[in-house]
C-alpha cells in the first residue's frame, strides 16, 4: 500500500524533502513506518521522542496504516 509521509523541522532538512510516497506492506504499523523511514534517511531520533499523526489525529505508534493515509513525524521542537 501507498502512504504519504510529511517531514518537519530537523526531519525535513535530514530527509531534504517535506513529503514522499512510501510504499508499505498490507497491515504494517506507523513504528515499522518510522523505522523505514528512519533508515532510508539516517534520522537520529528515537521514535520515543516524537509524535505521530494519522489522517490529522495524534494516534498511538502502533496504529495501523490504510491506503492513502496521511502520516506526519513531529519530532520535538525548540524556539526563541
Amino acid at each position: 500500500m501507498k502512504v504519504v509521509v510529511h517531514y518537519f523541522a530537523s526531519l525535513r532538512d535530514r530527509a531534504g524533502c517535506s513529503s514522499e510516497d512510501v510504499e508499505m506492506a498490507d497491515g504494517a504499523s506507523l513504528s515499522a513506518l518510522y523505522a523505514q523511514c528512519s533508515t532510508r534517511h539516517g534520522f537520529d531520533f528515537p521514535q520515543a521522542r516524537l509524535r505521530v499523526a494519522l489522517d490529522d489525529a495524534f494516534v498511538s505508534w502502533d496504529h495501523g496504516l490504510h491506503e492513502g493515509a496521511q502520516v506526519v513525524f513531529l519530532p520535538p521542537v525548540s524556539g526563541g
